[in-house]
């Protein structure tokens, strides 16, 4: 009975140690060491806060790029976050996939069935992404610049400043922030 109560005591400590004080220094780090506070980064437009940039947002208008297809939820819930644990086996998820890959090839008429990106027709494991490589967006640039009514190099010029570098040059790879390229787009027509 001794070393049970001995067993309880620690493992209260223990408790109370990863249940508070973890948290409470992994919270205090976030404070000093990350950016924003440790808080999300929002993107705003003319003032408004338009959204997080660290989470995914559905755009499926012409005049926007678009990110990466959701499962999570009704799209982007970060409620529901994750995949749709489907495999590339899976009947459904073969029809998802290829029904994105009809709607991708309507709206960007200019491209053949092979040279559809396929994270643009694939969700991310999270359902969140809120990136797309450069590749993806290059694709779009055609579809933006018409229905913005804009030069195809004034488009990929926006893109290529927002293509953001891997971290040190080697930790990750590139990509674009599909909200804050969208959020530049707006900003251009000012």
């Amino acid at each position: 009975m001794k070393n049970f109560i001995k067993s309880f005591r620690l493992t209260l400590v223990f408790c109370v140690f990863f249940s508070v004080f973890y948290i409470l220094i992994l919270w205090i780090f976030a404070q000093v060491a990350s950016p924003n506070a440790g808080n999300a980064e929002v993107a705003t437009l003319d003032g408004k806060v338009v959204g997080a940039a660290n989470v995914g947002q559905s755009f499926t208008q012409d005049i926007y790029f678009w990110g990466r297809p959701s499962c999570a939820g009704d799209g982007y819930d970060a409620a529901s976050s994750g995949g749709s644990n489907k495999g590339p086996t899976n009947e459904e998820y073969l029809a998802e996939v290829e029904a994105r890959i009809d709607t991708f090839l309507l709206h960007h008429p200019y491209l053949s069935r092979k040279d559809v990106p396929t994270e643009m027709v694939t969700a991310s494991g999270s359902g969140l992404d809120p990136d797309i490589t450069p590749a993806c967006a290059y694709v779009q640039v055609k579809r933006v610049a018409s229905a913005r009514g804009m030069s195809e190099e004034a488009v990929k010029a926006i893109v290529d400043k927002a293509v953001e570098k891997p971290f040190l040059g080697m930790f990750g790879t590139e990509k674009v922030n599909v909200l804050k390229l969208n959020i530049a787009l707006e900003e251009s027509k000012k």
